[in-house]
């Protein structure tokens, strides 16, 4: 059932390549991959990881998670609100990166409390679609004045 999905995925990411007139060896490169494993993956004879399959869409500029659900790495119908809700969190540019951790957490608490696992979602996956690989945090900004603003730390204390 895997060769399926991994056939399903060969054939779109092909269809996909074509699509933006890119040589399989200009897909390659421009995803950082080999020519010959990225042939592989079209032909459905390996299954690539989250990651490669990351730095693919981006090379071809579709969304990641279309490909994960077609690697059969999100399940479509059951994981694509959460998927929905947790980028949304995680795209949310007022909140720093630690901020949008502790929500995701309580996110996943209130899901498993109401019978909603995550079970099927391979959370290393998820973790590199979400783009929570990079941990740097967002600096944090101060109050903001009436007329929206940055306040200066300064000249709010005290």
């Amino acid at each position: 059932m895997a060769s399926l999905n991994v056939g399903n995925l060969g054939e779109y990411l092909r269809e996909q390549r074509r699509s933006a007139q890119l040589s399989l060896r200009q897909l390659a490169d421009a995803a950082g991959v080999s020519n010959p494993y990225l042939s592989q993956i079209e032909r459905g004879l390996r299954k690539p990881s989250a990651e490669v399959l990351q730095q693919v869409a981006k090379a071809l500029r579709i969304s990641a998670e279309t490909l994960y659900v077609r690697a059969g790495i999100l399940d479509a119908e059951r994981d694509r609100d959460e998927v929905e809700t947790r980028a949304v969190l995680l795209a949310d540019p007022t909140l720093n990166e630690r901020q949008k951790q502790v929500l995701l957490q309580i996110y996943e608490s209130f899901r498993k409390e109401n019978g909603f696992e995550i079970g099927t979602v391979d959370e290393d996956a998820l973790t590199t679609a979400q783009g929570r690989a990079d941990t740097q945090d967002t600096p944090v900004r101060g109050p903001r004045t009436a007329g929206g603003s940055d306040a200066d730390p300064q000249q709010t204390a005290g």
